[in-house]
């Protein structure tokens, strides 16, 4: 069966992380059968400040206004498997740990918890304080999944993609797709 997923990227820092998770997801393509992808306005500014382009335009994926609520995944009867917010910010991981649905992503991070679905979040930012610790780990008894965006090394990443790409490869098999990627023991190729 192929994998129903949705994606929603906040306006936290770390844009080069949703693209990668993007340009992932469409070369993964065979392995799921919808992806929905909503942007805050935040989200969208960011990207354009630290990619400097627009090109989240240019995916060919269906992108959902952060304010609609008809969107498949806003219900659970839709059957989406799995909601990954990359990056989350801690305003947003708040509202989930709150139980704040006011908005497509949050109420998709409810949608997910209340049905018992994964929940994966990536989130960004240093360093934390108690608050977002707490909130990170209501998340985390409630059954979701946090994915700091902290990037490993040992696959000796050349490029800032790359580095990103140590990341979303760790969110690639939390969520249970197949990909050829760097493993630990394995040695980088030439």
């Amino acid at each position: 069966m192929k994998r129903k997923i949705a994606i929603a990227l906040t306006g936290a820092s770390g844009s080069v992380y949703a693209k990668v998770l993007l340009d992932k997801m469409i070369s993964l393509r065979s392995q799921w059968s919808d992806v929905g992808v909503v942007m805050s306005g935040n989200a969208k500014d960011v990207w354009k400040h630290e990619l400097g382009n627009t090109d989240y335009e240019q995916y060919n994926l269906p992108f959902f206004d952060k304010n609609d609520f008809n969107a498949p995944f806003a219900s659970g009867s839709a059957g989406y498997d799995t909601v990954i917010i990359c990056p989350c910010s801690m305003g947003t991981l708040g509202r989930i740990a709150s139980g704040i649905s006011n908005d497509l992503i949050t109420r998709a991070a409810d949608v997910a918890l209340k049905e018992r679905r994964k929940l994966i979040l990536v989130v960004r930012e240093t360093p934390y304080n108690l608050i977002h610790i707490n909130n990170m780990k209501a998340v985390t008894e409630a059954g979701g999944i946090i994915c700091p965006a902290s990037p490993s090394f040992y696959s000796l990443p050349e490029t800032i993609e790359e580095v990103a790409g140590t990341v979303v490869n760790r969110v690639i098999d939390l969520m249970g797709l197949k990909d050829e990627s760097y493993r630990w023991g394995n040695t980088p190729e030439d």
